[in-house]
């Protein structure tokens, strides 16, 4: 099969769906392939979930610049989107005087990058903000918001494809040529041709800009081991706290994080590895994130922790450099109509609508591009059951019994949210597609009683056998048949 357009976007994290949303107000036939089977499957999906204020950014920066301007308006686009947000503000602690200096220069850093309203606070403050965490004072940076970063990034794509943008899931690029002046893409056993490739690949960002024609880039895959803590922790912890940066490491030190649906992160941890699709986790190095997570919280045990993960960053710098590149959104300089975004690590996130409009402008110093006048920015998200008043859960059965039915016990998510979250506009139908779209499978059985009823709802309400059931993708079946 040949498809034609005018742009390929190759990646559906949150940048490549940020950059098909906005480009989908224009009067365009754009794609997004990816070779996963939905979107966020890799940096985006496996991240600490922080929209951050910008301080930690060398000033002058394409990071600093555009983390701030993203955290500003970070806001409103979840507002468009239907897509949970909270500002929480976020605490850096301080232990000893060698991190008080540190504090001094992330506010100094964080002046000259234009982020508003840091402030300094002394140990008592820091008690009366978060009792349970100790330090004897800390950077107070009050526009840090906490989101879900999945939730995000499926809101883009579904607005995407409300205005016309086409997904295509477990398409991996296998070869960039060109033929009468259009790149033609080998993808998933199919061919594409466009005009114009934007580059949003994430760790494999190298590999897509070499297949195209351009060999300067080299990723450098940096993984994150993080454990997920039950909700019962809530209770102590109502903001994102962090260490001080240390000089050299390849991320912001140990963390502890709420997550907007009440559980708590800890981590990541920051170790080079060889491969870009290793998301292991290993004992030595769970120990040490578990050790120096209960410095910052020491109320935590490991009685609570109900699973871990990892995610890879996609770092433009080596392990014999460490600490932090810069973006690159650009114009390949030797392949044109390349479109360059590599190297879009933390605060990528963040930044993702900010850079989504830049390589708008760069296809418009290019192209006249026109305006769509039926785009919508409007996206309604799955309705959270759980969060209703009992009035108006009754009034919901009344009209839809199917709401009246308990699928997630942990999470208390209902038959009609599996339902939506199976009859996404984007067609994933996998296990994992279900989980981050609704909930189920999240809480601290961790699918132990919703899993097959999960099952059972695909196979006999949309008829899907239940050998083709998978996890995440068409290698990753779970039955093989029947028993009985």
């Amino acid at each position: 099969m040949e498809n034609y357009f005018d742009i390929i976007i190759i990646g559906a994290g949150a940048v490549g769906c940020a950059v098909a949303r906005e480009l989908s107000k224009y009067k365009l036939d754009i794609a997004v392939v990816d070779k996963e089977s939905d979107v966020a499957a890799g940096t985006s999906g496996r991240n600490s979930a922080v929209v951050h204020a910008g301080f930690n950014n060398k000033p002058g920066s394409l990071m600093a610049k555009l983390c701030v301007e993203g955290n500003l308006g970070f806001e409103k686009v979840c507002k468009d989107l239907d897509v949970p947000y909270k500002k929480t503000g976020k605490l850096v602690v301080a232990f000893d005087e060698c991190d008080l200096k540190g504090i001094e220069k992330l506010m100094d850093t964080g002046k000259k990058n234009g982020v508003p309203n840091l402030s300094f606070i002394n140990a008592e403050q820091v008690n009366s903000l978060e009792p349970y965490v100790g330090g004897i004072g800390a950077m107070l940076s009050p526009n840090t918001a906490i989101i879900n970063p999945f939730i995000y990034t499926v809101a883009l794509a579904e607005n995407a494809c409300k205005n016309g943008v086409k997904f295509y899931f477990d398409t991996e690029v296998f070869e960039i040529s060109r033929q009468k002046g259009k790149f033609r893409i080998s993808a998933g056993g199919n061919q594409y041709y466009c005009k114009y490739i934007i580059n949003s690949a994430g760790l494999y960002s190298d590999k897509i800009s070499t297949m195209a024609g351009d060999k300067n880039y080299k990723i450098y895959p940096c993984r994150g081991q993080y454990y997920i803590l039950d909700k019962r922790t809530r209770k102590y912890l109502s903001m994102p706290v962090y260490p001080v940066p240390r000089p050299g490491s390849g991320g912001l030190g140990v963390h502890i994080t709420p997550t907007i649906e009440g559980n708590i992160l800890i981590g990541p941890s920051a170790e080079y590895i060889k491969t870009k699709c290793d998301y292991g986790v290993t004992r030595d190095v769970m120990t040490k994130l578990f050790t120096e997570a209960k410095e910052l919280l020491p109320s935590i045990g490991v009685k609570d922790v109900i699973r871990n993960y990892s995610g890879i960053r996609p770092k433009l710098v080596g392990p014999k450099v460490g600490g932090f590149g810069d973006f690159v959104i650009k114009e390949s300089e030797v392949v044109e109509g390349l479109i360059q975004l590599i190297g879009i690590e933390s605060p990528g996130l963040t930044a993702s609508v900010p850079i989504s409009k830049m390589v708008r402008d760069i296809i418009a110093n290019k192209e006249e591009l026109e305006e769509k006048p039926e785009f919508t920015n409007q996206r309604k998200g799955i309705l959270e059951f759980r969060q209703l008043s009992r009035e108006q859960k009754d009034e919901l059965i009344k009209k839809c019994p199917e709401y009246g039915e308990i699928v997630c016990r942990c999470e208390h998510i209902t038959k009609r949210e599996i339902m939506d979250a199976i009859e996404n506009p984007l067609g994933v139908k996998t296990l994992a597609g279900i989980k981050y779209r609704a909930r189920a499978m999240m809480g601290r059985c961790q699918g132990g009683y919703c899993l097959a009823r999960i099952v059972e709802i695909l196979t006999k309400e949309y008829g899907v056998p239940v050998e083709e059931v998978v996890l995440r993708g068409k290698d990753s079946k779970l039955f093989e048949g029947r028993v009985k």
